[in-house]
């Protein structure tokens, strides 16, 4: 897309989109992105992994991001995905500080994974994912495990 819209697309005010850091610093950048990861990952472990807020994820998830790009991209530019950053500094030539994106979200988000673990035990764990179906899931056993004990008679 950029070789076709070329100069248009690489003008200060766009600079083919690329994930900038704001004036902070680098250190303040790289701790911005790796405590939003990590918010965001904490947040979706506890709402997925309760049952009955499990429906909402989605929706926290965004709300967090939007809260997010409203607040931290002054600092960091507001990337935690490596491959959106990574992607417009090909296309502009241009890359500066890239690998903050690169190390700092999966560092905050293994690091919330972790406390999670701890906080909650292995045994609360059900699953990460945004939405399960009523039916079941794929990749755990959300469905069996979230579902209310019944008592045997």
């Amino acid at each position: 897309m950029a070789a076709l819209l070329g100069p248009p697309l690489a003008q200060p005010p766009v600079r083919f989109v690329i994930t900038m850091r704001g004036s902070v610093g680098v250190g303040a950048a790289f701790t911005a992105e790796a405590l939003i990861s990590a918010g965001l990952m904490l947040v979706v472990l506890a709402i997925s992994n309760t049952p009955r807020l499990s429906r909402w994820t989605g929706v926290a998830a965004g709300a967090l991001v939007a809260a997010y790009i409203s607040l931290e991209a002054p600092l960091s530019g507001m990337s935690m995905n490596p491959a959106r950053s990574a992607a417009s500094a090909v296309a502009a030539h241009h890359a500066p500080a890239l690998w903050i994106y690169f190390l700092a979200p999966p560092l905050g988000m293994w690091l919330a994974a972790e406390a999670y673990l701890r906080w909650r035990g292995t045994g609360r764990v059900f699953c990460a994912k945004l939405h399960h179906h009523p039916g079941c899931c794929i990749f755990c056993e959300w469905r069996a495990r979230a579902a209310p004990r019944q008592a045997v008679p």
